[in-house]
């Protein structure tokens, strides 16, 4: 980095991944590195209850999933908008506000951020979803000032914002050699959302880029909407989801809902949860699915099983092939699979709603069809939403972009513009 000079942050504060980048020689945006060799840190905190120490990323969910006693939080930036953030949560020697735990994080990107280029500003640009709470106003704004009270409480004094989609239209821009009107598409682990806007080397200089931008919509569907779909369908059923008991009634289903939703995972290792889950052992025809939803809760490996989960939809996104999901730490030689066929058939009706989506924001610009389709965001590389959107906007390229840090670099960007 240029020595002597002071950056300027712009931080994608990511549902499942966070990444940053900063302005450099010749106006160009540069990652930082985050942890090891990687420009993400997966948005993941960890209280260490043996030592009382706080982990960050790939670090955090390592120990945890290695059985160190402790909290794992993940999903933080989901929080945002919802009555838990003005709550307090237990962390293995006393309790923290959320609001903290995600300046905490937010504090953490601007350290790391720090050791790697150097001198800060007090300035930082931060991206945030089309809607972060769909039909709400009220709670969205809630949620983007509680996002700028964490960004304050982290040591920022002069925070701004953007839409992810729209930074990501500015990253792609650099890359283009005529005039395009391109369909932004950022599906990332919380949001999906759309920007139409025109672009091409003869406006990236331009410091109102306002009449650019054509139209903008979101859909709060995204990566972990994907897993806890597959969750429910390819692993839950093997704990008792959908199962019907002595009385001829399903084993009741709330339980299963938050053990498939990552945020909420943490809220069912208590002791109430856990007399309530050993009271519905007369809902069980089979008790050996009682048990198996017993050892998930007792041995606290909800998280686990909610990456195995992750890991089969990308392996199998990448491969086409079938992919096994290991649950051999609930009953030894228990195994699910997912293959590409069933992955579609079980996404398609949340695929739906997101090309929908999109095509209102085509709409909205009064354009019948993009020169191109340009796609960030980690979620935006699965297989089944790619062929949605190619079925859905037949004969407009889909262009690959920097999935997880092209929003941080548009940030830079226009941190710099302005």
């Amino acid at each position: 980095m240029t020595a002597g000079v002071a950056h300027t942050l712009g931080i994608d504060f990511g549902t499942s991944n966070s990444a940053v980048a900063v302005s450099g020689p010749g106006g160009a945006a540069l990652p930082v590195v985050l942890e090891g060799q990687s420009t993400t840190l997966p948005t993941a905190v960890f209280f260490n209850a043996e030592d009382r120490t706080v982990h960050y990323g790939r670090e955090a969910v390592g120990l945890y999933l290695q059985g160190v006693e402790g909290r794992l939080l993940r999903s933080l930036k989901s929080l945002l908008g919802s009555p838990l953030m003005l709550e307090r949560t237990a962390i293995g020697w006393g309790d923290m506000g959320f609001d903290e735990i995600v300046a905490r994080f937010l504090a953490e990107l601007a350290r790391r951020a720090g050791a790697q280029v150097g001198e800060l500003t007090p300035r930082v640009l931060l991206g945030r979803p089309v809607h972060f709470v769909d039909d709400s106003p009220e709670r969205d704004r809630q949620a983007q000032d509680a996002l700028e009270r964490a960004a304050r409480a982290a040591g920022f004094t002069e925070i701004g914002f953007e839409l992810e989609p729209i930074a990501a239209a500015f990253d792609y821009e650099r890359r283009l050699d005529r005039e395009s009107l391109v369909l932004i598409v950022d599906v990332g682990g919380g949001t999906a959302d759309f920007t139409v806007v025109r672009l091409g080397p003869d406006r990236v200089a331009r410091p109102d880029r306002g009449p650019d931008i054509l139209a903008t919509t979101g859909v709060h569907v995204a990566g972990t909407d994907f897993d806890r779909r597959l969750n429910l369908a390819r692993v839950m059923p093997l704990l008792g989801l959908g199962h019907t008991g002595p009385q001829g009634r399903p084993v009741p289903s709330p339980v299963y809902m938050e053990l498939a939703t990552w945020h909420l995972i943490n809220f069912l290792y208590t002791p109430r949860v856990m007399a309530e889950v050993q009271g519905l052992r007369v809902n069980f025809s089979d008790k050996r699915l009682h048990q198996r939803l017993l050892t998930v809760l007792k041995e606290r490996l909800g998280h686990r099983l909610a990456s195995e989960v992750e890991q089969a939809k990308i392996a199998c996104s990448r491969t086409g092939l079938e992919a096994r999901i290991d649950l051999d730490e609930v009953e030894h030689g228990l195994a699910a699979t997912l293959d590409a066929p069933t992955m579609a058939a079980e996404l398609a009706a949340l695929l739906r709603e997101v090309v929908d989506c999109a095509h209102e924001c085509a709409r909205s610009a009064g354009m019948e069809r993009p020169d191109a389709i340009y796609l960030t965001g980690g979620s935006s590389a699965l297989r089944p939403l790619q062929d949605s959107l190619r079925a859905g906007f037949p004969g407009v390229p889909l262009v690959e972009g920097d999935l997880f840090g092209g929003v941080a670099a548009g940030l830079a960007y226009a941190a710099q513009r302005r």
